[in-house]
This record gives C-alpha cells, sequence and structure tokens, in this order.
C-alpha cells in the first residue's frame, strides 16, 4: 500500500510539473509552438491546454482599467499616432480583431 500511494504522489508531482512547465511556455508563444510540435497526442486527452492557455494570455488589466500606452503607424505610413494623445479629449474605441 505504501508503494501505491508513493507511485501516486509521484504522478501527481509530475501532472503538476508538466502543468507548470505548460503554463511558463505558453507566455511564449514561440517557444510554445516548439514544444508542441513534440507533445504526444494522448497528452491532449488528460492535460487541460484550452484552460491553461486562458491563464497564461490573460494578462493583467481588469475592466476599468486604461489601456497601456502605444503608438501606430498611421494607414498611409507617413506618421504615428500615440494613444496618449487621446487621453482626456476624445474617447477611445480599440477593436482587436481578425478577418480571416
Amino acid at each position: 500500500m505504501k508503494a501505491l500511494r508513493r507511485i501516486a504522489v509521484l504522478a501527481l508531482v509530475l501532472y503538476v510539473g508538466a502543468l507548470a512547465g505548460f503554463l511558463a511556455v505558453m507566455r511564449h508563444p514561440t517557444l510554445f509552438g516548439r514544444v508542441m510540435r513534440r507533445v504526444p497526442e494522448h497528452a491532449f486527452a488528460v492535460i487541460p491546454f484550452k484552460r491553461l492557455w486562458f491563464i497564461a494570455r490573460a494578462g493583467r488589466l481588469q475592466a476599468g482599467d486604461a489601456a497601456p500606452e502605444f503608438d501606430l503607424p498611421t494607414h498611409d505610413k507617413k506618421s504615428r499616432v500615440r494613444l496618449a494623445s487621446f487621453r482626456g479629449r476624445e474617447p477611445v474605441v480599440l477593436i482587436f480583431g481578425s478577418y480571416t
């Protein structure tokens, strides 16, 4: 019985270690892609990849927080627009999406 308990504890430690490892590499998409190429197919049945991905990529902003500063090129690429130039003057709507 002691041996079975040790095996169960070892399996749990390995499982939690694998989860922590996947969570760490998910924060770096390029590294994550290289790791995922080598993950055996049966791992997808026991590791909650979707949930880990949402945790890893969630970020730190909460609803109501100010957007982080950024600047982007204009459509004609002749100048740049900074978010800070709109603060306190006009409402800004940020839309993130894909047309694919």
